[in-house]
C-alpha cells in the first residue's frame, strides 16, 4: 500500500503551533511578538492575501501614528483609553516609528504631527514586514475562514475543505464589521454568540453622515468645506469635509461619529477664526442696494458651496446682524445618522474588555487571546486606529507567549 502523503495540516498538529487568525496589522504584530519569543506560528487569513484594509488605507498616504503629547494622544480613545493605556505604554507612537524604521522604511512627521513613511504607501512596509516574518518561520495560510470552535479545535473552511486546528494557544485578530470586501465582515460575532461569549453590538465609527440634499445642492456635490469647526453633543473637530451625494464625508467629521450615531445634532461653525462679535461687525457693513446674499458673499468671501449650504438649511436668513452671526457660527445640519455599517472606516463594538484578562485572554477560553478592531474600542483616524491595532496585537502576542512559558 502506498503511504499516505503528509499534509501541511498534519505537520502543524505535530508541532502544536500557535495559531493567529487574521492577517491585518494586529494579527501580524501578534505573530511577530510570538515568533520573536521562539514560538512557531500558523497564520490563517480568510482573504487571498494579507492586510488588505491596511493597503487600502495606505493608498492615500499611510498615516502610521500621531506624534504629540501623551495626554492628548490618549484622549483620542475616549472611553477606551483606560483599557488601552497599558498597551499604548508598551507600544505607542515612538515604538511605531521604531518598528517602521526597523523594517527599512524611513519616516517623517507632517505639520499636524502625523507620522508617515517617506514612501507614503503601505505596500513597501508590508512587503518588508512579511519578508521578516517569513524569515522567522511564519507559516501562512490564505482563504482559510475561521468558523468558530469545536471543543478545543478552531474550525476553518479552506480550499481543501473543512479543517480543524488544535493549537497550544490562539490569537484572534478578526477585525471589525466594516469594509467586508477587504475582510472585516464581523461574522465572527455569531460564532462567539454560539459559544456563549459576549459581544457588544457593532456600530459605525469614523463614518460619513447621511443627508438628503435638495436638488439645488447637486452642482456643489464633490466640493469641500474648508476652514470650519464641527460639533455634535460634547464633541468638536476642526477639519475639512466634502459634500457627497449621500451627505458629508471627511476627516473633520469622523471624530464626531459617537455623538452623531446617538442622534446629536451636527452644527458647523463656518467662521471658526472669528468670534461672534467680530463676525457681526463684518455683517453690519453697509450693503447699499445689494441683496443680503450678495452682501454676505462679498463681505465674508463665501464659497459657492458654503452659500448653497446656508440656503439649504438657514433660509430665510435672519436680517438682524447679530442673529445671523450666531447662526453662521453654529449652522445646524439635519441628518439621518451615519452611513450604513459597511461604509465607515471602522466600527465600535466587539469583544468587551471585561470579558478579557489583563493580557487580552478570554476568561471563558484560556489560551485564546483577542486583538485589534475586534475589541470594543474606537478611535478617530489620524494614526490612532493603526497604533492601537499594533499595540493590542503586540500585547496579545507577548502575553500568549508568556502564558505558554508558564507551561499552560
Amino acid at each position: 500500500m502506498t503511504p499516505r502523503k503528509t499534509s501541511a495540516l498534519d505537520e502543524q498538529n505535530k508541532t502544536e503551533e500557535v495559531l493567529v487568525v487574521g492577517a491585518g496589522p494586529a494579527g501580524l504584530m501578534a505573530a511577530d511578538a510570538l515568533l520573536s519569543r521562539g514560538y512557531p506560528v500558523l497564520l490563517a487569513e480568510a482573504k487571498p492575501s494579507p492586510a488588505r484594509k491596511f493597503l487600502m488605507a495606505g493608498k492615500s498616504g499611510l498615516n502610521l501614528t500621531k506624534i504629540e503629547a501623551d495626554e492628548t494622544f490618549r484622549s483620542a480613545y475616549g472611553s477606551g483609553s483606560a483599557a488601552l493605556s497599558p498597551m499604548l505604554d508598551t507600544f505607542g507612537p515612538e515604538e511605531v516609528r521604531d518598528w517602521a524604521e526597523g523594517l527599512g522604511q524611513d519616516t517623517f512627521v507632517g505639520s499636524t504631527g502625523r507620522l508617515f513613511p517617506v514612501a507614503m504607501k503601505g505596500s513597501p512596509l508590508l512587503r518588508a514586514w512579511l519578508a521578516r516574518l517569513d524569515a522567522m518561520g511564519l507559516r501562512r495560510r490564505t482563504r482559510w475562514r475561521w468558523e468558530g470552535w469545536e471543543n478545543q479545535a478552531s474550525l476553518f473552511t479552506t480550499p481543501e475543505g473543512r479543517q480543524p486546528v488544535t493549537p497550544r494557544a490562539t490569537v484572534l485578530a478578526l477585525g471589525g464589521a466594516s469594509w467586508a470586501r477587504l475582510g472585516s465582515d464581523g461574522r465572527w460575532a455569531d460564532h462567539f454568540a454560539s459559544a456563549g461569549l459576549s459581544v457588544a453590538p457593532f456600530a459605525p465609527s469614523n463614518a460619513g453622515l447621511t443627508i438628503h440634499w435638495s436638488g439645488h445642492m447637486t452642482p456643489h456635490l464633490g466640493r469641500p468645506l474648508k476652514n470650519i469647526r464641527l460639533s455634535a453633543g460634547t464633541l468638536t473637530s476642526r477639519g475639512e469635509v466634502t459634500l457627497s451625494a449621500h451627505g458629508l464625508e471627511g476627516g473633520g467629521l469622523y471624530p464626531l461619529t459617537p455623538a452623531l450615531r446617538d442622534g446629536a445634532t451636527l452644527a458647523i461653525d463656518l467662521f471658526p477664526d472669528l468670534d461672534t462679535s467680530s463676525l457681526t461687525k463684518r455683517i453690519e457693513k453697509p450693503r447699499g442696494k445689494q441683496s443680503l446674499s450678495n452682501h454676505l458673499r462679498k463681505t465674508l468671501k463665501l464659497s459657492p458651496q458654503v452659500q448653497a449650504l446656508m440656503m439649504e438649511f438657514a433660509r430665510p436668513l435672519p436680517t438682524d446682524p447679530g442673529a445671523l452671526a450666531r447662526l453662521l457660527k453654529a449652522l445646524p445640519i439635519p441628518h439621518d445618522g451615519p452611513r450604513p455599517m459597511d461604509e465607515p472606516i471602522s466600527t465600535a463594538g466587539g469583544v468587551p474588555f471585561d470579558s478579557l484578562d489583563t493580557g487580552l485572554m478570554l476568561r471563558a477560553r484560556p489560551g485564546t487571546f483577542c486583538a485589534g478592531e475586534m475589541l470594543d474600542w474606537e478611535a478617530p483616524t489620524g494614526g490612532y486606529l493603526l497604533t492601537a491595532c499594533l499595540a493590542t496585537g503586540f500585547w496579545a502576542g507577548r502575553h500568549a507567549a508568556g502564558w505558554l512559558e508558564k507551561g499552560a
